[in-house]
């Protein structure tokens, strides 16, 4: 490889008439080398590559995902690299992608950043960021709608992020997912913010609802809303929410279970835990940060809301709910009816929708796939069953049964063929139709009348 002073020297020396031959001694290099850098092949500074780089099988697989998707994250693209065999660097990743222009242009994209932005300081243990992210296009499996709701919670000083898959945004949903969050990044915090959320404040003014204020004083935290339309006050579950939507989301299956998605979620969170960052000029990670939080522990159980969803009764009188199904009384297949559940509690009730406790089961963990039968319910319902057997004959539902000849004249008649049967021996006398249209060929004239008497 030649140094640009080298090649300076050269191309001079081949314009004062010097041969290859003799450049090529006077730098002692092989004469290759210099007939490669006066014909422009090499470049000063660049050593020439003499085997196959570690990302070389890789390149066409890169170029197909990024032509898919334009927009995905090269840390998205590394993982799966990295399950593929990859054993590079993630920068050695982003050199080439940048070096054979693998990612498509997008005109869109190239907008204006210049706007200033503020820094906030967070102490260590004073914040925990909550946020909705709706996630379009769910599994078609997961029967939740055209959205996936996930509650994120950020830790504001280390960055440490979880998130939790729900139902529904409604108040009891947000309480169970941020419980599950908690116990998830190991404490409570001092504060909790939030942005406007209708089950945390009413929007209009940001005063805490009296139920939320509730659930804050079960928690020992305080809730602070941000003022409207202002996404950077919030900015550490922002770029959480960015993260778990280009890293997880965006490369979902559609055959994966509720499940999975949430253990793929927890292991992409734990892995970004090992992010590496710098704080009073010492090199430190996010793990390490969270670790020197001062949070407080969470309460031994949630806080009490009240699931109440509704469902309906199958006809071997059972009712879904988290995985599980669930007994009633026999006569209610077919009928909504309510599931009503309090956090922290062991059992749940079943209501109809006058309001009557129909059935009361002892909880199953979710997902358990355990079918809970009350044995008053299986023997009303043996009973029922055996009621409706009938001794009667049944009916001769394979006898022969042609269509009949009236069917058959109908049939003709659409067809537009002449009838048969009895229905062809239907004789119509068309002769006073005849005699009326003849009298009526002409209008009648005033000769025409008949005289009158006085005349």
């Amino acid at each position: 490889m030649l140094s640009w002073e080298e090649d300076v020297q050269a191309h001079a020396l081949r314009q004062q008439g010097w041969s290859i031959s003799a450049i090529a001694r006077h730098l002692g290099v092989d004469r290759k080398t210099v007939r490669a850098y006066l014909s422009g092949e090499r470049e000063p500074g660049r050593r020439q590559r003499t085997q196959p780089t570690l990302i070389d099988p890789f390149l066409e697989y890169c170029r197909v995902r990024l032509a898919d998707d334009p927009h995905l994250w090269a840390s998205t693209l590394f993982d799966e690299l990295v399950e593929l065999g990859f054993t590079g660097s993630y920068p050695s990743l982003t050199a080439a992608i940048r070096a054979h222009k693998l990612r498509p242009h997008c005109e869109p994209c190239q907008v204006s950043r210049g706007r200033d932005v503020a820094i906030i300081e967070h102490p260590p243990g004073e914040e925990t960021q909550w946020d909705w992210l709706e996630l379009p296009d769910p599994p078609a499996t997961w029967g939740v709608g055209r959205h996936a709701h996930l509650l994120v919670g950020a830790l504001a000083h280390s960055g440490r992020w979880r998130g939790v898959l729900a139902d529904a945004e409604d108040f009891p949903h947000l309480i169970e997912a941020m419980d599950a969050v908690v116990r998830r990044l190991g404490g409570v915090t001092e504060v909790w913010r939030f942005d406007r959320m209708a089950t945390v404040c009413f929007p209009s003014s940001g005063r805490i609802t009296p139920a939320f204020a509730q659930a804050a004083k079960h928690y020992g935290v305080q809730s602070v809303t941000c003022p409207p339309r202002r996404g950077n006050r919030k900015g550490v579950v922002e770029k959480a929410n960015h993260s778990a939507a280009q890293r997880w989301w965006r490369t979902l299956g559609d055959d994966v279970t509720i499940a999975e998605a949430q253990a793929g979620l927890d292991r992409l969170a734990a892995t970004m835990d090992g992010r590496r960052r710098v704080r009073d000029g010492q090199r430190t990670t996010v793990e390490a940060l969270a670790a020197a939080e001062y949070l407080h522990p969470a309460p031994l159980v949630a806080f009490p809301a009240e699931f109440d969803v509704t469902r309906v009764v199958t006809a071997q009188a059972l009712i879904s709910f988290r995985g599980n199904q669930y007994s009633v009384p026999p006569g209610l297949g077919g009928a909504q009816a309510q599931v009503r559940h309090r956090l922290g509690a062991d059992e749940l009730r079943i209501v109809t929708t006058r309001g009557a406790v129909v059935a009361a089961h002892r909880r199953a963990p979710d997902g358990a796939g355990r079918v809970v039968r009350d044995d008053g319910h299986v023997i009303a319902l043996e009973r029922a069953a055996l009621n409706a057997f009938s001794t009667s004959k049944p009916c001769a539902h394979k006898t022969r049964r042609p269509p009949s000849a009236a069917a058959l004249a109908e049939a003709a008649k659409l067809r537009g063929l002449p009838a048969t049967g009895p229905a062809a021996h239907v004789v119509i006398d068309l002769s006073a139709y005849a005699a009326t249209a003849a009298r009526l060929d002409r209008a009648p004239t005033f000769e025409s009348q008949p005289e009158s008497e006085e005349d």
